[in-house]
């Protein structure tokens, strides 16, 4: 059996309530594992606990609790600190953000904020560093890559920057990519073109993809397993065909319910 590349045991995150100085649990006991070149789902409604489960992993909750275990081939990541976490963000584990326009400076331009990427983790001239941005780009469909690092931010579509985004995280060679909801900001056509991108070039590097969604057609199309979130716990983990054919836990119920189209006086 493949050694997983991430396991994570007994998750818990608290954050701090001010009136009272005391904490509130927002995930509690989640534990998974995942394998290199297989993709995990972690769907749930909006509020459950996905987006703060895979942002402790990678020690970006500020001012939050976390406790448990997250290891990556081996090494502990609950605990270190933030110069450590850097040398593991981005080289170890990539980030795709559901929000692209967040992601960039809208002043600097695309191959400036590629370039220091690149040369922040790998020991690259600046000319090396934008021979491998284009290469990316081209390979993430965007057809012109030399214009694409001339512009900024707010001079390419939402579709372009998820692309270049997709495009930085993997020139990294990640063990482990993560996609926070990787298509939430995209027309119909341009969701389908990312996630068969993402799933193409996921196979082609064989790093392992845990990917966050609220959309079960996303999952259907692209997970290997799925684990359910409600309420900050998981309540049902199984293969993606297991679910879509016999879900065992009653909101997992309710979920796959809810791509039915409702209809007045419906009981709740």
């Amino acid at each position: 059996m493949v050694e997983p590349v991430l396991t994570v045991d007994n998750l818990q995150v608290d954050f701090p309530v001010q009136r009272d100085s005391g904490t509130i649990p927002i995930v509690r006991n989640v534990s998974f594992q995942l394998q290199p070149g297989r993709v995990l789902g972690i769907i749930g409604e909006s509020g459950s606990g996905k987006s703060v489960t895979c942002l402790s992993i990678l020690g970006l909750l500020k001012g939050a609790t976390v406790r448990g275990s997250a290891q990556l081939a081996g090494q502990e990541l609950i605990g270190l600190n933030q110069v450590e976490l850097r040398q593991i963000r981005g080289p170890k584990i990539g980030m795709i953000l559901q929000n692209p326009v967040s992601f960039f400076n809208p002043v600097t331009t695309i191959q400036r904020q590629f370039i220091e990427t690149l040369r922040s983790h790998r020991s690259l001239t600046d000319a090396e560093a934008r021979s491998i941005a284009a290469d990316h780009l081209n390979a993430v469909g965007l057809t012109d890559p030399q214009r694409v690092l001339r512009q900024f931010p707010f001079q390419l579509s939402g579709g372009m920057l998820q692309r270049v985004m997709i495009a930085i995280a993997l020139s990294l060679q990640p063990q482990v990519l993560i996609a926070d909801e990787p298509t939430t900001a995209l027309d119909v056509i341009t969701q389908m073109q990312i996630l068969g991108l993402i799933k193409q070039l996921q196979q082609q590097t064989n790093c392992a993809l845990l990917l966050i969604t609220h959309d079960l057609g996303v999952i259907a199309q692209l997970a290997d397993r799925v684990a359910v979130m409600r309420n900050g716990e998981f309540v049902e983990q199984t293969s993606v065909e297991q679910l879509f054919d016999h879900p065992q836990h009653p909101y997992t119920r309710s979920l796959l319910a809810s791509r039915l189209t409702p209809h007045l006086g419906a009981r709740r």
